[in-house]
């Protein structure tokens, strides 16, 4: 027979109470929630004298999250037939306001039953524990050890310990939280960072197999997978074909080189334009290399659509031998890198076709000058020779006359395939400073065109202005003196530069027929538009002044911080 409940003195309840209290102040420095929980329900069954004891935490929906007990040994545990479900007294307990005592369970009208293999057990004593009006669990203690029932006091005792539970699983589930929150956290920023680094990468590449290979390179890397394979569409085709594998392990993940629309997960995955992440052995996909993928390791295979604005560009696909699926926000990052790889795809593109068809209109335009101007001076040539032979033993003086415009004529359209030639070689500034490579532009011109030109400008050529302003300065006086040489009908070209505090400044001036500036932009906008964009690109600009008649002055100029560079040096 067990022994009668017995209270306990003012001095026995204060010492278990002091004792209580210098163990509970030792919870709140637990940051572990189901260390804290095994602490929690140890310290319940020794100050209450409990046979068993356990505890339930609730989750966000209300239910039993976690169920720890102790007294019950593992072989026990393991003949249950089931957790607890909250119902009975367990459910009471957890809707209840305050303590609840039972002397004898099995005779407890509320009660659910043990289930299966459950140990039987007789007294009861249930505290919920509470942190304001929030419900975090409850505590549960079962036959006293030394009684027949739990005492007032191991209420008393149970009740102080479950405030102290309450704070202290509170301040675990804010740790975990914010570390949590501090972990998500630090991996958007490992991701942003990652797709900003992409995106500056990219945007300075221009050509489309450096880009692939950069793309899927820093994929690779990233997320540590075993192989890659971008598929891109072909133009006005439904196929798509393999440009890039990277990955040793297996020469290709899918069998065939070349892929229709629709077929397979490849075509499935452009067609529809979702990702698709499948677990190996995978039967439904007759392009996928399941065996010789199996033997080396790989278990996963993930397919991301490169999206551009309006369609689907192709499809990329990793394969990783890791088990464990990736995770939401490894997918969410894998489609914006397919995305902006996909746009970035579409950007190259773009950028090719306009150089196309900028190379096509320049052959258009020096094809129309040449027909226009060379070709039609050439005839004419030609037709005045014909017309001297004819005359030559009746009129040999205006034979003469006929030859020698002919030789003039023929020296004109010399000069104008020197300009010609002068427009189209490439320049470059070598080993010189700005002024002299201006000079050898000058003289170049002044000997393929026999205009009058000169340059006039700083003494000291400029030497410390950077590089990136001074080849900007030269094309654009160069591209200047083409157009010159091409239209202007000039017969005088004057060059000047000149700096200010903050400026340096460029003069192309030539005497010539001047243009209508808004026609010129429609038919041969290209010189024009060449050297705005290079004066642009280091902060300056352009400007043009002209008109029928009255010549042409173009002026640019760019930022100049001398000055500054030389008080800060000194």
């Amino acid at each position: 027979m067990m022994a009668m409940t017995t209270t306990l003195s003012c001095e026995q309840l204060e010492e278990r109470l002091a004792a209580l209290h210098q163990a509970s102040l030792e919870l709140v420095q637990d940051i572990s929630i189901d260390s804290l929980l095994q602490r929690i329900v140890r310290i319940a069954c020794e100050q209450a004298g409990a046979t068993y004891a356990a505890i339930g935490v609730r989750g966000d929906n209300g239910s039993l999250s976690r169920f720890i007990t102790v007294g019950v040994d593992d072989e026990v545990t393991g003949k249950i037939s089931h957790p607890p479900i909250g119902l009975g007294l367990i459910d009471v307990i957890a809707e209840a306001d305050g303590p609840i005592r039972v002397g004898y369970i099995h005779k407890d009208p509320r009660r659910s039953g043990f289930p299966q293999g459950h140990p039987q057990m007789t007294s009861l004593l249930g505290v919920p524990i509470r942190l304001g009006d929030r419900r975090l669990g409850q505590i549960y203690l079962t036959d006293k050890i030394e009684a027949d029932t739990f005492t007032s006091d191991d209420e008393q005792v149970i009740e102080t310990l479950a405030a102290y539970a309450a704070v202290a699983i509170s301040n675990a589930r804010s740790y975990n939280e914010l570390r949590e929150r501090d972990r998500t956290l630090t991996r958007r920023n490992q991701d942003l960072a990652l797709l900003n680094n992409l995106a500056s990468a990219l945007a300075s590449i221009t050509e489309l197999d450096a880009l692939l290979q950069t793309a899927l390179n820093r994929v690779i890397n990233y997320f540590n997978v075993d192989m890659g394979e971008i598929f891109l569409s072909e133009e006005d085709q439904n196929i798509l074909s393999r440009v890039l594998h990277q990955g040793k392990i297996v020469q290709a993940i899918w069998t065939q080189e070349q892929i229709n629309l629709g077929m397979g997960l490849i075509g499935q995955t452009a067609r529809v334009g979702q990702p698709v992440l499948i677990t190996l052995p995978y039967a439904e996909d007759p392009f996928l290399r399941n065996e010789a993928l199996i033997e080396t390791g790989i278990r996963q295979i993930a397919c991301f659509p490169l999206t551009s604005r309006s369609e689907v560009l192709g499809v990329l696909s990793i394969a990783f031998s890791q088990e464990k699926p990736l995770d939401v926000m490894d997918q969410q990052l894998l489609s914006s890198i397919a995305s902006w790889v996909g746009t970035t795809i579409e950007n190259v593109r773009l950028n090719i076709q306009g150089r196309r068809l900028a190379v096509l209109e320049e052959r258009e335009r020096i094809g129309m000058d040449l027909h226009d101007g060379i070709i039609q001076s050439i005839y004419a040539v030609g037709l005045t020779l014909e017309h001297a032979r004819l005359l030559l033993e009746e009129e040999p003086e205006q034979t003469r006359k006929s030859i020698q415009q002919s030789i003039e004529d023929l020296n004109s359209t010399i000069r104008d395939l020197r300009a010609f030639i002068m427009d189209m070689r490439p320049r470059q500034l070598y080993e010189e400073d700005l002024m002299d490579g201006l000079q050898r532009l000058i003289n170049e011109f002044r000997a393929n065109t026999l205009l009058e030109a000169k340059l006039s400008g700083p003494s000291n050529g400029l030497e410390d202005l950077s590089d990136a302003h001074a080849i900007a300065l030269f094309h654009i006086c160069q591209e200047a003196l083409a157009n010159v040489a091409k239209h202007a009908q000039a017969k005088k070209v004057e060059v000047l530069v000149w700096i200010t505090p903050d400026r340096v400044l460029m003069e192309v001036n030539d005497d010539g027929r001047g243009f209508d500036p808004q026609k010129i932009h429609i038919s041969l906008g290209h010189g024009i538009s060449n050297m705005q964009t290079r004066a642009r690109n280091v902060s300056g600009d352009l400007e043009i002044t002209t008109e029928p008649g009255q010549g042409t002055t173009i002026m640019a100029w760019m930022p100049y911080a001398h000055d500054v560079d030389r008080g800060q040096s000194g």
